[in-house]
């Protein structure tokens, strides 16, 4: 048992854990799990497995559900527990707390109170997978999810498209085909794109290429498992003003002509107000 028991002050402690390999848990991070007076967790059964893996007892000590459902009278009890003089570890399912996992409301309301809160560091999907990516690690942004409606999401995407950094989201393993097609037709088929899936697991799986290949590699595949996606960063592009008006013209038969001009001017690279004056000339024209 490579932990130590000693008394904690009282506070709110997030503390990492691993996103496969159970052994990646952080010394520091059981320390907290073996002496906090309470702990609260995305998945108790989750919490409870880690602990016997590692040998940290429980003696009597409570683990509550904190989750995306837990509501504010939730929050209120945990941030009476640590006023009261208790500590408390929180930890998610899996990887760090808030970083697309639950947690935040119940920190902001600590601090709003003046409590202590600090944090364990530890295992991140995020950080993993921009290590074995192979794209520019020095500016990178973390997108998370987007939005499950295929218009929505192309025009977020397209939001993101001029961005002079890696982009991080997560995805699901039913819906990642069809993002990766949604990416390719926005940000156009040549950027450099990685897919991580099951990071750190038995099955664990990168694969690299442009977003035309990894798209075609993954349309129609049935994939399991915790996936990462990250895009590279944009890079300057000329475009004829028949390609855009070609693009406009299909784009605006399916969307309005604001979303269509969003679309079109994050696919192509071009400042929106401009691809906008574009489809509202044509739209005259009609």
């Amino acid at each position: 048992m490579n932990f130590v028991n000693k008394p904690l002050s009282a506070g709110l402690y997030f503390v990492a854990t691993p996103i496969g390999s159970a052994r990646d848990m952080t010394l520091r991070g059981l320390d907290i799990l073996a002496s906090a007076d309470l702990i609260a967790a995305e998945d108790t059964r989750t919490a409870r497995k880690l602990m016997e893996i590692h040998g940290v007892p429980l003696n009597g000590r409570k683990v509550v559900a904190f989750h995306d459902h837990s509501g504010e009278s939730a929050v209120a009890r945990l941030v009476g527990d640590i006023k009261s003089g208790k500590s408390v570890a929180y930890v998610s399912e899996a990887g760090t707390p808030l970083v697309a996992d639950p947690g935040y409301e119940l920190g902001v309301a600590a601090i709003a109170e003046g409590l202590f809160v600090t944090s364990a560091p530890g295992a991140s999907a995020v950080l993993a997978a921009l290590t074995v990516s192979g794209l520019p690690t020095d500016r990178f942004a973390f997108v998370g999810f987007l939005p499950a409606a295929r218009q929505q999401r192309e025009t977020e995407i397209a939001a993101l498209r001029d961005a002079p950094f890696t982009l991080v989201f997560y995805e699901s393993p039913k819906r990642v085909g069809e993002m990766l097609a949604n990416l390719r037709d926005v940000l156009g088929g040549d950027r450099r794109a990685v897919v991580c899936r099951e990071l750190t697991k038995k099955f664990e799986e990168t694969q690299r290429g442009t977003l035309a290949e990894l798209a075609d590699a993954f349309d129609g595949r049935a994939v399991k498992g915790e996936l990462v996606v990250l895009v590279g960063r944009a890079g300057a592009t000329d475009v004829a003003e028949m390609d855009v008006e070609d693009a406009l013209r299909e784009a605006m038969q399916t969307m309005r002509v604001k979303d269509a001009a969003t679309v079109v001017a994050g696919a192509l690279g071009l400042p929106r107000r401009q691809v906008y004056q574009t489809a509202l000339g044509m739209k005259e024209d009609e």
